[in-house]
């Protein structure tokens, strides 16, 4: 299994709307991408004020994923939500 993590650094001045990301952007990429899974957390502690967890059976369906038609569209609805750039990170779950 993958992981790809998209993390939100806390950054001074930096605005975040989580109802908007849990409400609109997280379901615009679930759509879109077809995860096995997926998690949101809401930073409480930490370097980081959120972060999603998409989970893909391989490299492969990952892959596919970001080639998708639509990913334009999960990109360019960043503005909608955040001024944060995101950190990205994939993972393999051992």
């Amino acid at each position: 299994m993958i992981r790809l993590s998209v993390l939100y650094p806390a950054t001074d001045g930096a605005t975040f709307d989580h109802d908007y990301y849990r409400d609109q952007h997280v379901p615009l990429a679930v759509r879109t991408w077809s995860p096995e899974r997926t998690e949101i957390d809401k930073g409480v502690d930490g370097p980081y004020v959120a972060a999603v967890h998409f989970v893909f059976a391989s490299m492969y369906a990952l892959g596919a994923a970001m080639g998708a038609e639509g990913t334009g569209e999960i990109l360019a609805d960043v503005a909608n939500y955040t001024t944060i750039a995101p950190v990205l990170q994939t993972s393999e779950i051992v």
